[in-house]
C-alpha cells in the first residue's frame, strides 16, 4: 500500500497545474459561460490566477497531509481516509471530462483529467486490495470524500479572500 500513497499528491499537483495555468485565460476568453451557467460559475467570476492558485494550495495541504500521515503512520484508518480522498479526486477528473463534452469546448483540466483518470483507477484498484472493506473502512472512506467536499468550500473561500487582498493591494500601490 505504501508505494501508492504519495501518488495522490503527485497526481493532484500534475492535474491542478493545468487548471492554475489555464483557467484565468479560459474564463476571460469565454465570458458566455457565466451567462449560460451562472450558478455553477458564480464562484469563478473575476478570479485572478493568484487567487485560484491560493485555492489549489489550500486543497493540496490536506491531500499531502493525509498521504504523508498514511505513509509514515501506516494504519487502516489512514488508509481508508486516503482512499476516500483519492476517490474524490478521481471523481473530480470525471466531472472535468464530462464538463468538456457538455460544453463542447476544451476546458483547462481536460488533458490532465484524461491522463490522470486511468492512472487513478489503477492505483485505486491496486490499493483497494489492501483495504478490508468493512463498515468502519467504508465510513472512513465516506469521511474522506466528505472532507474533500467541505475542503472545496474552504478553498473557494480562500480563493475569494486572496483575490480581494490582491485587488486591495493593487489599488493601494502608487502609480496604478
Amino acid at each position: 500500500m505504501r508505494e501508492y500513497l504519495l501518488l495522490l499528491p503527485i497526481i493532484f499537483i500534475f492535474h491542478d497545474m493545468e487548471e492554475v495555468v489555464g483557467f484565468g485565460n479560459f474564463f476571460r476568453g469565454n465570458p458566455w459561460l457565466f451567462e449560460r451557467f451562472p450558478k455553477v460559475l458564480k464562484a469563478y467570476r473575476n478570479i485572478s490566477t493568484a487567487g485560484f492558485a491560493a485555492a489549489v494550495y489550500e486543497e493540496f495541504v490536506p491531500i499531502f497531509g493525509i498521504s504523508l500521515l498514511a505513509y509514515y503512520l501506516p494504519c487502516d484508518v489512514l488508509y481508508a481516509l486516503w482512499y476516500g480522498v483519492f476517490l474524490s479526486i478521481a471523481g473530480h477528473f470525471l466531472i472535468h471530462i464530462g464538463q468538456t463534452f457538455y460544453i463542447r469546448k476544451y476546458i483547462p483540466s481536460f488533458i490532465t483529467s484524461l491522463i490522470c483518470l486511468p492512472v487513478s483507477i489503477v492505483v485505486l484498484l491496486k490499493s483497494g486490495q489492501f483495504i478490508d472493506f468493512n463498515v468502519q473502512s467504508v465510513m472512513l472512506i465516506t469521511a474522506g470524500i466528505v472532507l474533500m467536499i467541505i475542503n472545496l468550500k474552504i478553498a473557494h473561500a480562500v480563493m475569494h479572500k486572496a483575490n480581494k487582498q490582491l485587488l486591495k493591494s493593487a489599488q493601494t500601490v502608487p502609480g496604478t
